[in-house]
């Protein structure tokens, strides 16, 4: 299973956000197991360190992106990507990126907690509770 790791589940687990941690944290395992594929758009990261610059200095965010790249695979966004986004007309462009991005590396799923944001994609979308229900 390939699944394209949305912006919101990596900070469940680098916030330890107590509502969702948990989920996440097993969503993250399994792809640091490699019993599921989970791609990280880079896209992704550069919002992340927007993120983690106003706590962490750059050595830190260095040492984050460090150990995420060992757990998770990380995937330029391409023009392609941008192209097909913008003819989308999605309200929101990040996540029509992301879309396309999932679209791009054939995930079979993408997950974050606003799946309505992606009602749109072709790849569907789902919480991290809601994956692990199916598997």
């Amino acid at each position: 299973m390939v699944l394209l790791i949305d912006a919101n589940v990596i900070l469940d687990v680098l916030l330890n956000r107590q509502e969702f941690v948990k989920d996440s944290s097993i969503i993250w395992k399994l792809c640091e197991t490699g019993k599921v594929k989970g791609y990280v758009s880079a896209l992704t990261f550069a919002n992340l360190v927007y993120i983690m610059r106003k706590q962490l200095n750059s050595k830190a965010i260095e040492d984050v992106f460090q150990k995420l790249n060992l757990i998770f695979d990380f995937t330029d966004f391409s023009v392609s990507d941008l192209t097909r986004a913008a003819e989308w007309n999605w309200e929101d462009f990040e996540d029509a990126i992301q879309s396309a991005t999932a679209e791009r590396v054939q995930a079979d799923y993408i997950i974050t907690r606003n799946v309505r944001d992606f009602s749109k994609s072709k790849v569907i979308a789902f919480t991290p509770s809601e994956l692990l229900a199916r598997i």
